[in-house]
């Protein structure tokens, strides 16, 4: 089983749709363990629209909470205690795409943050970043939390409108492969997804030849 994380620098940015392009390209099972806010619907919801996989291939959250918050405030209003052996990865044949909450530093309650469930599972992750201002200071920030917990990064995707610097400098300073800029859609559906994710995102190179 091959295991792919995709993160985020900030909510809100598009790494749910970068989840469903990336699941889509490797045929994987998709995996969302946390989902805080489910009005009018979650995260996997969306991927199963998106991404063209068999209902099969999208997997049930080990917490769906109804609050739209943080995890750890979601999991409080919710009467839910979130723990790692709780959280442990599902075993499925071929690809795992497993999407996190939130950014790097979320809280998956009062002791746990995301970064340190990445580190538990020891598994690869993609960042994803919006390509506007800011993006620099959020992207370099998130990248060193995740090495400060000793967590491989498989690459930053870019998602927005074209910022040719941006796109430069944060890979090079952060000595990271960038896997390329997945551009907004005016029309969002699997088939367009598909065609943009193929056009404009490089899978890490050991996911190349599968």
């Amino acid at each position: 089983m091959s295991v792919l994380i995709v993160t985020g620098t900030d909510t809100g940015i598009g790494k749910t749709v970068f989840a469903a392009g990336l699941a889509g390209a490797l045929g994987a099972h998709y995996w969302k363990p946390i989902q805080a806010g489910v009005d009018p619907e979650g995260d996997k919801e969306s991927v199963a629209a998106l991404s063209g996989l068999p209902a099969t291939h999208i997997l049930p959250e080990a917490f769906r909470l109804a609050t739209p918050a943080s995890p750890h405030l979601a999991a409080r209003i919710d009467g839910v205690a979130i723990g790692l052996d709780q959280l442990a990865l599902p075993q499925v044949d071929g690809p795992l795409v497993v999407e996190g909450a939130g950014g790097v530093l979320v809280p998956i309650s009062e002791t746990l943050l995301m970064a340190d469930l990445f580190a538990h599972w020891g598994q690869p992750v993609i960042l994803c970043a919006r390509t506007g201002l800011g993006t620099i200071n959020h992207s370099l920030l998130s990248i060193e939390a995740l090495r400060a917990r000793g967590v491989r990064v498989a690459g930053i995707a870019f998602i927005g409108e074209a910022h040719d610097e941006n796109e430069r400098i944060i890979p090079q300073l952060a000595g990271v492969s960038s896997l390329g800029r997945l551009p907004h859609l005016d029309r969002l559906n699997p088939t367009a997804l598909a065609a943009a994710f193929a056009a404009h995102i490089r899978l890490p190179e050991y996911f190349n030849d599968r």
